[in-house]
């Protein structure tokens, strides 16, 4: 399998397995509250089927996707304007509207090679990191969701994808704050949940980062407090990342505090 289907294909399951927890909800669940400041159910679900459908507009028209980013003005106010302008839509057009942008967004994606490059919010990517950013956004959310719905859901090696992008963002995490990268190397060794180990960043580094699957993705999404993540710092280079870790664009992350003891 090539990489841009193996991609595809687990997007499509990561996909799958929102839906499975959207589509038992009633209305009064989509209002829940979800660890994002100020967002609701409805608000995670209607972020990643707006940026869908950008997705496409980038892909298929770039032209008419750069005059969308033009009017948008800062990426960080506009992704709350969004949410808020898709505060009346009722949770079936929601959910179906998800699904027609998901659905036309893979549809597309499966046009490209993994090294085409396509413009998004920053610099253009290729393919198989546009398609990655995807899954990571779909994962993320995800959990925000399950986390205002108290549902725990299994870590699967898909998050192996999360974690690779994650590492390569390590350099945006210090620009996207003002920091000077470290010149020291991190190494990433990371417990899978279907055994083995994801590794990532030279053997001999001083600096290395270890722990589960789970817990560097759920750092480098900022979904969970680094405290929280079950994760081992080892040198300097590793410990100024972490805290700061950013897999997603757009402006620095507030992060998530830690989990109440006791």
């Amino acid at each position: 399998m090539d990489l841009m289907a193996e991609l595809l294909d687990d997007l499509r399951a990561e996909t799958a397995s929102l839906e499975e927890l959207l589509e038992p909800l009633g209305e009064a669940d989509w209002e829940l509250a979800t660890p994002a400041a100020g967002w609701a159910v409805r608000d995670q679900v209607s972020h990643l089927a707006w940026f869908d459908d950008a997705a496409v507009l980038a892909v298929t028209d770039p032209d008419a996707f750069a005059a969308t980013l033009t009017g948008l003005g800062p990426v960080g106010d506009a992704v709350d304007d969004l949410a808020r302008q898709a505060r009346g839509m009722p949770p079936a057009e929601l959910l179906a509207w998800f699904r027609a942008a998901r659905a036309r967004s893979l549809e597309v994606f499966a046009g490209l090679g993994a090294r085409d490059r396509v413009p998004w919010f920053g610099p253009p990517m290729s393919a198989a990191s546009f398609v990655t950013a995807r899954l990571m956004e779909t994962w993320a959310h995800g959990q925000d969701v399950a986390d205002a719905l108290g549902v725990v859901r299994p870590p699967t090696d898909r998050l192996r994808h999360v974690a690779a992008l994650g590492y390569r963002a390590r350099p945006y995490s210090f620009a996207v704050r003002g920091l000077p990268v470290p010149a020291e190397p991190v190494r990433v060794e990371l417990a899978m949940p279907g055994g083995g180990t994801w590794t990532a960043g030279p053997p001999d580094a001083a600096s290395v980062v270890r722990g589960p699957l789970l817990g560097f993705c759920l750092a480098v999404t900022q979904r969970a407090h680094l405290s929280d993540t079950g994760l081992e710092l080892t040198g300097e280079a590793a410990r100024a990342w972490l805290p700061i870790a950013q897999a997603f664009a757009g402006p620095p992350g507030k992060g998530r505090p830690p989990r109440a003891s006791g």
